[in-house]
């Protein structure tokens, strides 16, 4: 029999809210979190703004020499995690630690903590670096750090994949549980990218809104006066078991992740293929690995990236995929309300899908004004709906032409 995997718990350390209830509310409050930076000086880029999570205070969560080793992806992964196991009910120390594993995903990892680092080192040579940099910038760093905060041995793995990373983690747990190599697995994404280099990187290629004066209003999916997406800082977790278990425990069931897929465009490294067939086909994998036919599908959260490219191949793509279902399901892009936390943005998103089952509520998406004719498709513009919703599918897709989705049923 095949194993089977559920979401107990969920995590979230973002611009909108941390922990679930704060969470819940910026989702449903209608507001966006994207600002002016102050991470750093952005005037010297075209583009200034992003979500910051600007409630977060590490010495909150830790104590001074453990501030001293974590930097900020770490910290925000090890308190997501806690928050998750926390809404699960779970204590790590009852279980067989053996038994459980650790999926995050990230893009950049520490590289905005090395970067300041390096600033040092110009400054006042090697002793003016931290001695924790040669163990903090690799994205592995994050999930390794909570295996040694928990005291968890099972499998710790961290991914890479740009702006799927979150949804691949996802993906991961739920191969995992199905192939008996864990019962439990803190699956998300964490991203702590504000810093001038990283963020510069993709201000020079034009991928961010330039919409500097308007900030609230400068993450636009599927709008037609959308310039970009806007970068984001955060992570999420969300606590993944198998089904027999948590029931076991009594643990309160979100839903189940029942399918997973990944493809790759194989066009170009910023640009989604024109015809959106990978995309595509990653739905529609996602499905069949599922058992869900496409007209099961209550609620679709986009990508919906903001940028002009994807936007308009994504609807593309959903259009392929479900015929006339597109125009009947519910569907929405949220990251005009927590930007976009690129390799935990997944993550985040799979929250949201979460929450969307358990209150039945498509959450909206925010600054739609004025819909792209190419974007056709009802995307919930700015105001969210009451709606029965049993199965969702998440959608992420990032650089290099990586795509990953998940389904995901209500608990019966």
């Amino acid at each position: 029999m095949t194993r089977r995997a559920v979401i107990t718990g969920v995590g979230p350390v973002t611009p909108i809210g941390i922990g679930k209830a704060a969470f819940r509310q910026g989702l449903t409050s209608g507001g966006s979190a994207v600002r002016r930076v102050t991470a750093f000086d952005p005037s010297p880029f075209r583009s200034q703004t992003a979500a910051e999570v600007h409630d977060f205070d590490p010495e909150q969560y830790f104590e001074g020499k453990a501030l001293k080793r974590l930097d900020r992806f770490s910290q925000f992964a090890i308190v997501a995690a806690r928050l998750a196991l926390q809404d699960a009910g779970m204590d790590v120390q009852q279980e067989n630690g053996e038994r459980i594993g650790i999926a995050l995903g990230s893009a950049l990892g520490g590289l905005g903590f090395a970067e300041r680092q390096l600033g040092n080192f110009l400054e006042r040579g090697l002793h003016g670096v931290e001695p924790s940099l040669a163990f903090t910038v690799f994205c592995g760093a994050g999930s390794c750090h909570i295996a040694i905060e928990l005291g968890i041995t099972g499998p710790a793995w961290a991914n890479s994949n740009s702006c799927a990373s979150g949804t691949i983690s996802v993906g991961e747990a739920l191969q995992w549980i199905r192939r008996n190599e864990a019962d439990i697995v803190l699956a998300g994404g964490s991203e702590a990218p504000l810093a001038p280099l990283c963020y510069g990187a993709f201000a020079l290629i034009r991928a961010m809104s330039a919409r500097n004066a308007d900030p609230e209003r400068a993450c636009r999916p599927f709008d037609a006066e959308r310039d970009g997406f806007v970068m984001a800082e955060g992570a999420a977790m969300l606590v993944i078991e198998e089904l027999a278990h948590a029931r076991a425990r009594g643990a309160h069931i979100y839903g189940e992740v029942l399918g997973y897929s990944l493809t790759n465009d194989a066009y170009h490294m910023t640009a989604p293929r024109p015809d959106g067939s990978q995309a595509a086909r990653a739905m529609t994998l996602a499905l069949a690995d599922a058992g869900v036919l496409p007209q099961e599908i209550d609620y679709l959260n986009a990508h919906g990236s903001a940028t002009p490219l994807n936007d308009r191949t994504e609807t593309l793509a959903i259009k392929q995929v479900f015929g006339e279902h597109a125009s009947r399901m519910g569907i929405s892009g949220t990251k005009a309300h927590h930007g976009h936390a690129l390799g935990a943005t997944g993550a985040i998103e799979a929250i949201v899908c979460a929450l969307a089952m358990e209150e039945n509520y498509v959450p909206p998406t925010l600054n739609l004004e004025r819909p792209d004719p190419e974007c056709d498709l009802d995307y919930t513009p700015n105001v969210g709906r009451a709606r029965d919703i049993t199965t969702v599918l998440s959608n992420s897709f990032g650089f290099g032409g990586i795509n990953s989705c998940v389904v995901l049923r209500k608990a019966a």
